[in-house]
């Protein structure tokens, strides 16, 4: 998989999940691992891309909104955001953005 998600033209949406992690793995690298596996085989899912200093990021694309609450409504997801909150993240955010316009080389 590419480092930098290849997208298609605009208009599409970002969903940016920025966190802060508590001590350890606890099994975090495999689900984080499972879910980017999973989404990809979501209707709709474009890429994502993910960094991790002392703060992480993962952007993850999507054709539309529908899709977007979709993946957030799946059930396998939905055990992984629970165990986030318990044990993984000691805080966290979700931002969805509509990306209307790309560039690069």
């Amino acid at each position: 998989m590419s480092l930098i998600a290849n997208t298609p033209k605009p208009p599409y949406y970002a969903v940016i999940f920025t966190s802060h992690r508590t001590d350890g793995d606890q099994g975090y690298q495999q689900m984080a691992e499972k879910m980017v596996a999973l989404a990809a085989t979501q209707p709709g899912f474009l890429g994502v891309e993910s960094a991790r200093e002392d703060v992480g990021i993962t952007v993850s694309y999507w054709a539309d909104l529908e899709s977007i609450k979709n993946w957030k409504a799946n059930a396998e997801h939905l055990q992984a955001q629970k165990q986030g909150r318990s044990q993984w993240y000691s805080s966290f955010k979700t931002r969805i953005a509509k990306v209307e316009r790309d560039y690069g080389m």
